[in-house]
C-alpha cells in the first residue's frame, strides 16, 4: 500500500471535530430546541443562552441542575468503498447505538450594587461526538473503530443594565476537551491515539426590550482552538522505524467554531410566547486536519495534512412557550444544515441535514422550587455520497435527547 493511502486512512480516523455541537444544555433548551435566546422565564440557564437577560430576572439567586440523556441511533451505510490504491470494496454495515448521560449546572446571582449588575456561571458540554464501526473486515472500522470527543466548558459571565430596556453581558470560556480515536486496516496500519487540552475563548450578549411584549437578543460565542496534545500507539507494517511497543507524542489543532445568534420573541395576550432564532456557525474555520509528530518517521507516515473544507451553516430555531399558572409548556422546531461537504464526508462523521422537534414542561412546586422534563428528537436525512472513497448512501442516525431539571431560588 502506498504511503499516501496510509496518510489518508489515519487522517480520516483522527478527526475530532465535526458537526458536533450540543446546543441543548438545559431542560428548557431541550424543550425549545435552544430557541431561548431572546425570552427567558426567570431561569438560571440565561447565564449560558443570553447572560444579558440576567439583569431582568427577579432579585434572587437562581440555580439549576440538569441531567440529560443523549441516545445516538446507529448509522447505516450501503455502497462501495475505494482506497487510494483504487481497490473497490462492497460495504453494507452499521455503526453502534450509543448512549450518554450529561450533567449541567447554571447559576445566576442576585443583583449586585445600585445598578443591578449580575454574575452567572454555567458548566456545560458544548460539543461532543462518538461513532463506532465494529464490523470485522468492514470499511468503517478502518477509520472509526472508536471515535470520541468529550468537552466540558466553564463559562462565568457578568451582565450590566444600561437602562430598563437594554442590557449587555460578557463572559469568559474555559474549555477542556478529551479525544480518543482508533483505526485499523487489515494488520497493515493502525493508530490508537488520545489527547486532551484546555483552551480559552469569550462570549458577548445583548438584550433589548423595545416594548413590553417584544424581546430581542443577540449572542456571540468566539471560536476556541483546541490544541490537543497526547500520545499514540502507531503501527505500519512496512516501517522498521516505528516500534509497535513504543508510545509516540503527537498533537493536532482543531476549532470549536464561533457562533452568532440573532433572536426575537413576541408574547401574546394569552401568555403565549413565540421565539425565532437565526444561528450562524462559522465551520469554515475547519479547513484542514494536520497532525504534528515530533518523531520524523511518525510524521512521514501519519502527519500529512488532509483537506476538510467545511462550510458555514445556517440553523433556524422556533420555540413556543405557554404559561398556565404554575405550569409552563414548551415546544420547539429546529432546521439544521450539515457543515460537511460531499467530497470530505466519511465514516467518522456521516453527517446530514436534520430536522428536530421538541416539547417539555416546567412545574412550579412552590416559590423556591421548580422541576422540568423535556425531550427532543432529531431526524437526520438520508445522504447519498459520491467522492474519491465512497459511492453509496448513509441512512438513519437519528438522535433522542431527554432532560430533567431542578431549579431553586434563594
Amino acid at each position: 500500500m502506498k504511503k499516501i493511502a496510509l496518510m489518508s486512512l489515519v487522517a480520516s480516523s483522527i478527526l475530532m471535530a465535526g458537526g458536533f455541537k450540543i446546543p441543548e444544555t438545559s431542560t428548557n433548551a431541550v424543550a425549545l430546541g435552544a430557541a431561548n435566546v431572546a425570552h427567558n422565564h426567570n431561569n438560571a440557564d440565561a447565564a449560558y443562552y443570553n447572560p444579558a437577560k440576567m439583569v431582568f430576572m427577579s432579585n434572587e439567586n437562581h440555580i439549576e441542575a440538569d441531567l440529560t440523556y443523549i441516545g445516538l441511533k446507529k448509522v447505516n451505510y450501503e455502497g462501495t468503498y475505494t482506497d487510494s490504491a483504487h481497490h473497490v470494496y462492497a460495504s453494507d454495515e452499521s455503526s453502534q447505538n450509543e448512549d450518554f448521560i450529561i450533567p449541567t449546572l447554571h447559576y445566576v446571582s442576585g443583583a449586585l450594587g445600585e445598578n443591578g449588575a449580575r454574575v452567572g456561571l454555567s458548566i456545560v458540554a458544548p460539543g461532543g461526538l462518538s461513532k463506532q464501526w465494529t464490523k470485522q473486515n468492514g470499511q468503517g472500522i478502518k477509520t472509526a473503530k472508536e471515535f470520541t470527543l468529550e468537552t466540558i466548558e466553564i463559562n462565568p459571565t457578568a451582565a450590566f443594565k444600561i437602562n430598563d430596556k437594554f442590557a449587555v453581558a460578557v463572559g469568559f470560556r474555559i474549555l477542556h476537551s478529551y479525544a480518543v480515536a482508533k483505526g485499523v486496516y487489515k494488520g497493515i496500519v493502525s493508530q490508537d491515539m488520545n489527547g486532551d487540552s484546555t483552551d480559552f475563548g469569550y462570549n458577548l450578549a445583548l438584550a433589548y426590550k423595545p416594548v413590553s411584549n417584544l424581546e430581542l437578543g443577540l449572542t456571540y460565542r468566539s471560536k476556541i482552538e483546541m490544541n490537543l496534545d497526547g500520545d499514540a500507539d502507531l503501527f505500519y507494517v512496512a516501517s522498521t522505524h516505528l516500534n509497535p511497543e513504543a508510545n509516540y507524542d503527537g498533537g493536532v489543532n482543531l476549532p470549536l467554531p464561533a457562533a452568532l445568534n440573532i433572536a426575537a420573541a413576541y408574547t401574546f395576550s394569552t401568555k403565549t410566547t413565540l421565539e425565532v432564532v437565526y444561528e450562524k456557525t462559522f465551520w469554515s474555520a475547519y479547513k484542514t486536519l494536520d497532525f504534528d509528530y515530533p518523531n520524523p518517521y511518525a510524521e512521514g507516515v501519519f502527519g500529512k495534512a488532509k483537506p476538510k473544507d467545511w462550510k458555514n451553516t445556517n440553523t433556524f430555531r422556533f420555540g413556543l412557550t405557554q404559561e398556565l399558572n404554575d405550569l409552563m409548556l414548551m415546544a420547539g422546531l429546529v432546521i439544521d444544515e450539515t457543515p460537511v461537504p460531499d467530497h470530505t464526508v466519511g465514516f467518522e462523521l456521516p453527517d446530514t441535514d436534520s430536522t428536530a422537534v421538541s416539547f417539555g414542561g416546567r412545574y412550579k412546586v412552590n416559590d423556591k422550587i421548580e422541576v422540568g422534563l423535556s425531550a427532543l428528537y432529531s431526524m437526520h436525512e438520508d445522504r447519498t455520497v459520491k467522492n474519491s472513497s465512497l459511492d453509496g448512501e448513509f441512512s438513519d442516525g437519528d438522535i433522542l435527547i431527554i432532560s430533567a431539571g431542578l431549579g431553586y431560588k434563594f
